[in-house]
């Protein structure tokens, strides 16, 4: 998952990948009681992978990007404890958390990013959030309201990731479809795909995993950029 990393974050993905087999599994075969404990060590497998890729002084863009794993870990075993509107609002709080730490991380590169760099690439960005709020609006009732800055600040994240690099931008987007996927399922009567939860999941590991990679890439390139200068500056 991360190339030339530090043996033990070799470890660390494996087992991410390994528990997002097992948990993916367990939603296809409606195993609940393993599909809870396999979705509650996905993000502390992850975030183990991207403390062991980098080195510290990490940076501002691992620290939240750590912080955004920590949160999305709350979205994913607090709902659990609670039941109907109660359970849904605070998986909402969670990862609404997670998506403002990554574009805390994010931010000090949005000039390279589609924001600064090709803002015509804004609209799609636009399209979809406009299109998911508007389709949520008929049933979502008094959860409209956060549901709509949930999406925007997604929808912030996912531009922003595009400065980081591919990777970033690509797990961002993902993330976009993700909880997209998510509102669809919990908003739209009409929306009742096979394997929605598979789906779901599918797509946010996925999507995490990706913004890791890129952000463990970027942390190496950072680091090599000064000692690259350092030996241009030598004499012959």
């Amino acid at each position: 998952m991360i190339r030339r990393s530090r043996p033990a974050a070799h470890g660390w993905a494996a087992a991410y990948a390994l528990a997002a087999v097992v948990h993916l599994g367990a939603l296809l075969t409606g195993a609940e009681a393993l599909a809870d404990a396999s979705q509650w060590v996905l993000m502390p497998l992850l975030a183990a992978a991207l403390v062991t890729a980098t080195r510290w002084p990490r940076g501002h863009l691992v620290r939240w990007g750590l912080a955004a794993l920590a949160a999305s870990w709350l979205g994913d075993s607090l709902p659990s404890l609670l039941r109907g509107d109660a359970a849904f609002l605070a998986m909402i709080g969670c990862f609404l958390l997670a998506q403002v730490a990554y574009v805390v991380a994010f931010a000090p590169d949005a000039r390279r990013s589609v924001l600064h760099r090709r803002p015509a690439l804004l609209v799609p960005y636009g399209f979809v959030l406009v299109g998911l709020v508007a389709a949520c609006a008929p049933h979502a009732g008094s959860l409209l309201v956060p549901v709509a800055i949930y999406g925007g600040v997604l929808t912030a994240m996912a531009v922003l990731a595009t400065g980081v690099g591919p990777l970033v931008a690509v797990g961002g987007a993902v993330f976009l479809v993700s909880d997209g996927l998510i509102a669809l399922g919990r908003f739209v009567p009409a929306w009742d795909p096979s394997g929605q939860d598979f789906w779901v999941m599918l797509t946010y590991v996925a999507a995490q995993a990706l913004i890791v990679v890129g952000i463990a890439a970027r942390n190496r390139a950072v680091r090599r950029a000064p000692a690259a200068e350092a030996r241009q500056a030598l004499p012959a």
